[in-house]
């Protein structure tokens, strides 16, 4: 997807919600597990009832890949399905990769360039610790996009990304140096919503780069922040809810539920947005 498509996509749904399909099989609702495929199904309900507030979907794919040969079955039904909207959704592999050589070259191939299997991202995270060579290969396809690890939003996120080398910050290093790598057009970046403070400081090293910013609802940070110190002039946000929105309920009315929890913050988003 090109930039200014996913822009006119966010002002068409007055959003810059990413909905995180963080799908743990053990808190599904009960009645799913019948199901030939309950994962599947319970991200297809999800989808369905969240795609008029939603502009992004991300699966996490740890609670695929843990559930082996099944789990990947459920993923590649459920990026196919969301390919099949027609381009009203921008979708990410929340793969984490970092990689050097053929290895980063076949990640990339799996997530953006493989015809042979369902997977057909838009976007993947990408870890920068291993530099350029390990990042660059997933910037070789045409409108993909990479967004690499910035600054997180766990404990450990001081043991690195806050030390200082140089006078800076070393996720000030990891922006200024990637800048080199790819563009406003093919790189965003990873913000925790619990270092929105830090998000005016990131936005004066990248003012035109998309972020993705994973975070509010369960895990506590703050969508106003977040778009105080982050929003620019094309919005420049991908804005990630996982739990608060997939398991707001866990009995049979989970996707109403769901439904209720998005719109709730894609209100609130149309606000911060002054459409």
């Amino acid at each position: 997807m090109k930039r200014e498509e996913l822009f006119n996509l966010m002002v068409e749904k007055k959003s810059f919600l990413c909905v995180g399909l963080d799908s743990d099989i053990s808190k599904l609702p009960k009645h799913l597990m019948d199901c030939e495929d309950p994962v599947f199904e319970f991200n297809k309900q999800i989808i369905d009832a969240t795609i008029d507030f939603a502009v992004a979907y991300k699966p996490n794919l740890a609670f695929y890949e843990s559930r082996g040969a099944k789990g990947w079955q459920s993923l590649e039904k459920i990026i196919e399905y969301l390919n099949k909207t027609g381009g009203k959704i921008f979708t990410i592999a929340d793969a984490k990769r970092g990689d050097i050589g053929n290895t980063s070259k076949l990640y990339a191939k799996s997530f953006f360039g493989n015809k042979d299997t369902s997977l057909n991202y838009d976007a993947v995270t990408v870890a920068p610790y291993m530099g350029e060579d390990s990042v660059t290969p997933f910037l070789e396809y045409k409108n993909k996009w990479v967004i690499l690890l910035a600054l997180t939003s766990n404990k450990g996120a001081e043991d690195f990304q806050m030390l200082e080398s140089g006078g800076k910050k070393i996720f000030a290093h990891v922006l200024e140096r990637s800048k080199q790598w790819g563009n406003a057009d093919n790189m965003m970046y990873v913000v925790g919503a619990t270092q929105a403070d830090m998000l005016a400081d990131i936005r004066k090293i990248v003012p035109d780069h998309f972020l993705l910013v994973p975070g509010i609802g369960a895990q506590g940070g703050s969508l106003e922040e977040a778009a105080k110190y982050g929003l620019n002039d094309q919005f420049g946000l991908i804005v990630n809810a996982s739990r608060s929105i997939l398991f707001a309920s866990g009995e049979k009315d989970f996707a109403l539920k769901a439904k209720d929890e998005a719109w709730k913050i894609q209100k609130e988003m149309k606000k911060l947005m002054k459409l």
